[in-house]
């Protein structure tokens, strides 16, 4: 191999950090747990597979225009204040019903789109931030908001009423907090004008793209049964998925983002050899219990917080606890959450080289929500 070609690899694993990182923790678990059949199966396929229809489906949505009414509807909307509360609240609302991973899937392009159409991209990164954390904070009210919500909530025997009441007061918080970093974040002049008065930004439909525009509508309809009724025969529907958009446009079967799901899949590699090795689970067994809030959130750091759900719950006491601490997790870093892993993604497919200027800005404001939230948390989960 030429120096020309370790330039090409280095400058690639430099541009995909995130990539970078997750594949270095999976190689360095690997020593910690030798891989074997059934470390493997440990790993959240399922996951994986929703995200590649997921982002299958949405790059024909995008590149079809089907946002176009949602975009127009946004468009109309003659303040920041006003459209940057639209599309963070958006995220928060329908995070509860289609994940929070699905619902920043959907919105941060969106968000991209208007942004850059109305000449306010120095907004983007502060907005998709508070998307993200409208992602996290918001899918934490139901028990299908998220996969660790999800996990604990049937595990725990609880109804989905009870789940409900005891994630509001966070929740309800949660909320009345964006409201005040919106208005921060415009408060030099909180009238700004959008500028959106030429629609061209939500793209045309053509005749000819009709049935395409369909299929795809229906096809999305078929992925979002398959997340909400949690349904065993997701393996046939992601293939299904996959013929289906190789009929209408194969060229969207290049497009999709395996970059994003080869980092998952190596994040979930690591999560897996932890909570495989028997002196690391020995030692969680007698430091856990009673502790539950606080492991939630430093372990998720290293392993994701889903991951770190599976890993803590046979050793929590005060579940509840435990769940509060990984629905807040995702505040402190990129790692706490894959859903962000999936925000700084879509960022920096549309501006290659800003990784570390995201990281930055994502952190800042993510730290000072998690500095607000996390000891009031606390309380009112003991």
């Amino acid at each position: 191999m030429g120096n020309a070609d370790m330039k090409k690899i280095l400058g690639y694993l430099k541009k995909e950090l995130m990539l970078t990182v997750s594949a270095l923790a999976a190689i360095v678990s690997l020593f910690i747990t030798p891989p074997s059949m059934e470390l493997f199966s440990y790993i959240d396929w399922r996951t994986l597979g929703t995200l590649f229809m997921m982002l299958t489906v949405l790059e024909g949505f995008k590149k079809e225009n089907i946002f176009r009414p949602l975009l127009r509807l946004a468009g109309r909307i003659g303040s920041m204040v006003g459209l940057s509360a639209f599309l963070v609240f958006s995220v928060f609302f329908t995070s509860m019903f289609v994940t929070n991973d699905i619902s920043l899937i959907i919105f941060v392009p969106l968000t991209i789109i208007l942004f850059r159409a109305g000449d306010k991209e120095k907004y983007i990164l502060p907005v998709i931030t508070m998307e993200n954390i409208a992602a996290i904070r918001g899918s934490l009210l139901t028990p299908f908001g998220s996969p660790q919500n999800l996990f604990i909530f049937g595990k725990s025997g609880i109804s989905a009423w009870d789940f409900v009441k005891y994630m509001f007061p966070i929740w309800i918080m949660s909320a009345g907090l964006l409201v005040v970093f919106i208005l921060f974040l415009y408060r030099k002049n909180v009238k700004e004008k959008t500028r959106l008065k030429d629609a061209d930004f939500a793209g045309k439909w053509t005749r000819e793209g009709k049935k395409r525009r369909i299929a795809y509508l229906i096809i999305f309809a078929v992925v979002l049964v398959t997340i909400v009724s949690r349904t065993e025969w997701w393996m046939y529907v992601a293939a299904a998925v996959a013929i289906a958009v190789f009929i209408v446009d194969r060229k969207i079967l290049i497009k999709t983002d395996y970059v994003l799901l080869l980092t998952f899949l190596c994040f979930f590699i690591f999560s897996s050899s932890i909570a495989s090795n028997e002196s690391i689970s020995g030692f969680l067994k007698g430091a856990v219990a009673h502790n539950e809030y606080w492991w939630g959130i430093l372990l998720s750091q290293l392993i994701s917080n889903v991951p770190a759900g599976i890993v803590l719950y046979p050793f929590a006491v005060n579940t509840g606890a435990l769940l509060y601490g990984l629905d807040t997790a995702g505040l402190c870093s990129l790692i706490g959450s894959l859903a962000s892993v999936i925000n700084y993604r879509i960022y920096v497919r549309e501006y290659p080289g800003q990784g570390k200027r995201f990281i930055l800005v994502f952190t800042g404001i993510s730290l000072i929500f998690f500095a607000i939230v996390v000891i009031p948390g606390y309380f009112i989960c003991r």
